[in-house]
């Protein structure tokens, strides 16, 4: 054996707890979910990228595929029941199973009292953040029985733990998200199947990116970290999730949040 040989053979391995895995994310297009994409390939996973941007997700396929990785880009609006089985009909067809979800679409409406909420964008919010986050289930845990079980993790917020002045529907559907995850886990963990949530505060995605620095000073010096979260910290919580080291956590909702539920932060 060669020093190269020897050198190579003592290098310390990547980790790679999702070796071999197939993987679904939602909402993969941007933020959160194409962080999260790249980091449960990183982890090893094939993974199957849903969004309704075609665009952003095959420049993201590419990206995944340009460092070794392996990626399906499938368009797909969650809170159609057709997409949804679709998606999970795309990724059996390709990979030949399904054993991990990501289901981060979700959809926000812009700060407005409850009886000032117009009927459709009610609808609207809770279309993709609880029906679809159903709707995903539906198909996805089917196919996890199927291959001998699997890990599920849903996106809820801090506003799905408290109330969120001005943001009644997207709070209902974040709160709605936890019912459905804790539900999914009793129906299913004696079947191998753990489905969890996770709960971002405030996370330097494209809608945070809009403010100016002092605004975002402001929103970070009100936590216990003094800082805004980034989305490789929430694509990191969900891959642990996903993986044998969480393998007794199951129905819990883990918040990510810098400190924002235990309270206000001294400035």
């Amino acid at each position: 054996m060669n020093s190269a040989d020897v050198a190579a053979e003592r290098a310390p391995q990547a980790y790679r707890p999702l070796e071999n895995k197939v993987a679904v994310v939602t909402g993969a297009s941007r933020g959160i979910g194409a962080a999260a994409a790249q980091a449960f390939a990183a982890a090893g996973a094939a993974v199957v990228l849903a969004a309704r941007s075609t665009q952003d997700l095959n420049d993201l396929a590419e990206l995944i595929t340009a460092t070794a990785g392996r990626a399906l880009a499938v368009p797909t609006d969650i809170g159609d029941p057709a997409a949804a089985e679709q998606l999970v009909q795309q990724a059996l067809r390709v990979f030949g199973r399904l054993d991990v979800a990501f289901n981060n679409a979700g959809q926000g409406h812009m700060p407005t009292p409850l009886a000032d909420l117009p009927l459709e964008e009610f609808d609207a919010a809770l279309n993709v953040n609880a029906r679809g986050v159903f709707l995903a289930m539906k198909y996805q845990i089917p196919a996890m029985l199927a291959g001998g079980g699997g890990a599920i993790v849903n996106m809820s917020s801090t506003a799905g733990l408290a109330g969120a002045p001005g943001m009644s529907a997207y709070s209902a559907g974040k709160h709605a998200i936890i019912g459905l995850t804790q539900s999914a886990a009793l129906d299913y963990g004696n079947q191998g199947i753990r489905v969890n949530a996770i709960a971002p505060g405030p996370i330097l995605t494209h809608n945070l990116a809009r403010a100016d620095d002092a605004a975002r000073a402001q929103i970070g010096a009100r936590l216990a970290l003094h800082r805004l979260g980034q989305p490789a910290e929430v694509a990191a919580t969900a891959v642990w999730l996903c993986s044998d080291q969480a393998s007794f956590i199951t129905g819990a909702t883990i918040p990510i949040d810098g400190g924002k539920l235990a309270g206000s932060a001294a400035l």
